[in-house]
C-alpha cells in the first residue's frame, strides 16, 4: 500500500489548533446563512426548527465521537476510506472514494467556489452570471464562473506549495470567519432584537405546519423534520476532512479525536445561536409576495439569504454588502480545507492501486501534488457544468449511507480486533454509535418515502462504481502484489 511514501514523505506539521481550525473551517461555508429559510417552510414552527438543528447537532457530535476511535485505530491518510476499507473489504473504501472524488468532495468545491464568486459580485459588479465572456452553445462561461475557478486554482496552488502554506491560510480565515459569526449572532440577539417577531414566533412555536398551511402530527411531523434536515446536515457536514490528513497531524491518536469533539461542538453551538439570532430578528412564517424583508419573514427571505435580511433590521441596505463580505471570508476559508483534505483520499486510494497511480505520490513540499490537481481540474469542470447543487441532493443519502457504514464498522472492528491499540474509545460506546445509526437510517428512509429524488441518483452513483472497482483491480492486478489486510 502507500504504507513507506507516506512515513518518509508526509510531514507531520498540524498541531491540535491547525487540526481543530481544519474541521470548523471545513464545515462553516454559506449554509447556516441560507438552509433555515427551506427548513422553515417544511416545519412552519419556531420550536420544531430549532429541533432539526438540535437533532442535527446531537447527530454530528455522537458521529465525530465516534470517528475519534477510528482515527486513534488508524491515524493514516485516507481516513474514512482506510476506516471503510478495514472494517469491511476494500470495495467498500473504493465505493466511498469512488464518490467521494467523482461528487461529495469536488461538487461541494464546486458549490463554496461558485458561492464564494456570486457574493464576490456583491462587492463588485462586474462579476455576474448575466457577464458571460464565451459562448460555446452548451456551456457559457461567465465572470462568475472565472472567479470561482480561479479561487479553486488560486487555493489549490498554495497547498501544493505544502502543507504549512494549507494551514495558514486555514488558520486565519478560519478564525476570521468565526469571530465575525459570533459578532453576527451577539448583533442578531442582542441588537436585531424585534418584539413583534418575537411574539408572533411565541404565539407559534410549537405549531407545526406544511407550507400550505395544514397542522403537522404524528408521522407527518417527523417526516417533516427528516425532510428539513438535508438542509441542517449539509451545513454541518465536513466534520470528517481531518481524518483525510491523519498523516500530517502531530501525535494524532490524540488530537484528531480532540479536534473532531471540540472543532463539531463550537460549530453546533454556533449554528444553534445563529438560528436564535433569526428568530429574534425575523418572524418564521412570511408572505412569499411580501414587500418588506419583515412581509416575507424567515420562511421567504429573497434567496433564501437569511443573514442579510436579519441584518437589514440593523444595517438597511448595507446589510448585503455586509454579509457578501463574510460570505466571502467563509466560503474561501472553508475552500481551502476541502481541497487541504481531499487530495488525501485520492491519494490513499492510488496507494492501494484503486486510483491512477501517479496521484499516490508525493511531490518535493511533501504533499499529493497530482491528487491536489486532479481534484481541481474536476472541481473546475463541475463549477462549469452548471449541475453541482443537483449533485450535491443527489449524494446527501449516499453521504448518509457512508457515515452509518463507517460506524457500524466501529462495532465490526472491535469484534474483528479486540486487542487493537486504541488511545481512545468511543464515547458512550455503544449507545451513542448506535444512537447516530438509528437516526440516520430513519432519515435515509424518510427522504426515501419522501424525496425520491434525494436518493435514487446517489445510490447510482455508488453502485456504478462496482463494474469500475473491478476494472481497475483487472488493469491493476498484474502489477500489485500488496496484502489487502490492514497495514501499519
Amino acid at each position: 500500500m502507500g504504507g513507506q511514501t507516506e512515513v518518509s514523505g508526509f510531514r507531520k506539521s498540524l498541531n491540535l489548533i491547525d487540526s481543530t481550525a481544519i474541521v470548523a473551517g471545513s464545515m462553516i461555508g454559506s449554509g447556516i446563512f441560507i438552509v433555515s429559510a427551506e427548513m422553515s417552510r417544511n416545519l412552519g414552527s419556531p420550536g420544531w426548527l430549532l429541533i432539526a438543528w438540535v437533532i442535527t447537532g446531537v447527530m454530528t457530535i455522537a458521529a465525530a465521537l465516534s470517528y475519534g476511535e477510528l482515527a486513534s485505530m488508524m491515524p493514516r491518510a485516507g481516513g474514512q476510506y482506510i476506516y471503510l476499507r478495514e472494517a469491511f473489504n476494500p470495495m467498500s473504501g473504493f465505493l466511498y472514494g469512488w464518490t467521494f472524488f467523482l461528487v461529495i468532495q469536488t461538487g461541494t468545491i464546486a458549490a463554496v467556489g461558485m458561492a464564494f464568486a456570486k457574493f464576490f459580485g456583491v462587492l463588485v459588479p462586474w462579476f455576474s452570471e448575466s457577464n458571460v465572456l464565451l459562448n460555446l452553445g452548451v456551456v457559457k462561461i461567465n465572470t462568475v464562473h472565472l472567479l470561482a475557478i480561479s479561487s479553486i486554482l488560486v487555493l489549490t496552488i498554495n497547498n501544493l506549495l505544502g502543507i504549512r502554506n494549507g494551514k495558514w491560510v486555514q488558520n486565519i480565515f478560519t478564525a476570521l470567519k468565526a469571530l465575525m459569526l459570533l459578532a453576527f449572532i451577539i448583533l442578531g440577539l442582542f441588537v436585531a432584537r424585534n418584539p413583534e417577531a418575537v411574539q408572533t414566533n411565541a404565539a407559534i412555536f410549537w405549531k407545526p405546519q406544511s407550507i400550505s398551511g395544514e397542522a403537522l402530527t404524528g408521522w407527518s411531523l417527523i417526516a417533516a423534520i427528516g425532510v428539513a434536515m438535508v438542509g441542517s446536515l449539509f451545513s454541518s457536514d465536513a466534520w470528517n476532512n481531518i481524518t483525510f490528513a491523519a498523516g500530517e497531524v502531530k501525535n494524532p491518536k490524540r488530537n484528531i479525536p480532540l479536534s473532531l469533539a471540540f472543532g463539531v461542538i463550537i460549530v453546533t453551538v454556533m449554528y444553534l445561536l445563529a438560528n436564535f439570532a433569526y428568530l429574534n430578528a425575523l418572524p418564521l412564517r412570511g408572505l412569499e409576495n411580501g414587500s418588506t424583508v419583515f412581509e416575507r419573514g424567515i420562511q421567504f427571505a429573497a434567496n433564501d439569504r437569511l443573514g442579510s435580511a436579519t441584518m437589514f433590521v440593523l444595517f438597511g441596505s448595507m446589510a448585503s454588502l455586509l454579509m457578501a463580505i463574510f460570505v466571502v471570508i467563509s466560503t474561501f476559508g472553508c475552500n481551502n480545507g476541502l481541497i487541504l483534505s481531499g487530495a488525501r483520499v485520492y491519494y490513499a486510494m492510488a496507494s492501494d492501486k484503486l486510483f491512477f497511480r501517479k496521484v499516490g505520490t508525493l511531490n518535493k513540499f511533501g504533499v499529493p501534488g497530482k491528487a491536489l490537481i486532479t481534484q481541481g481540474v474536476w472541481a473546475s469542470l463541475l463549477c462549469l457544468s452548471g449541475t453541482y447543487s443537483n449533485l450535491l441532493d443527489y449524494v446527501v443519502f449516499a453521504v448518509l449511507i457512508f457515515y452509518v457504514l463507517t460506524i457500524a464498522g466501529l462495532f465490526r472492528l472491535r469484534k474483528l480486533k479486540p486487542d487493537a491499540e486504541r488511545p481512545y474509545k468511543a464515547f458512550g460506546y455503544p449507545v451513542v454509535p448506535a444512537l447516530y445509526m438509528i437516526l440516520a437510517i430513519l432519515i435515509m428512509a424518510i427522504l426515501l418515502i419522501y424525496r425520491p429524488v434525494y436518493t435514487w441518483p446517489g445510490l447510482i452513483i455508488v453502485i456504478s462504481g462496482i463494474p469500475v472497482y473491478y476494472i481497475w483491480k483487472r488493469i491493476s492486478k498484474p502489477r500489485d502484489a500488496s496484502p489487502e489486510g490492514m497495514s501499519n
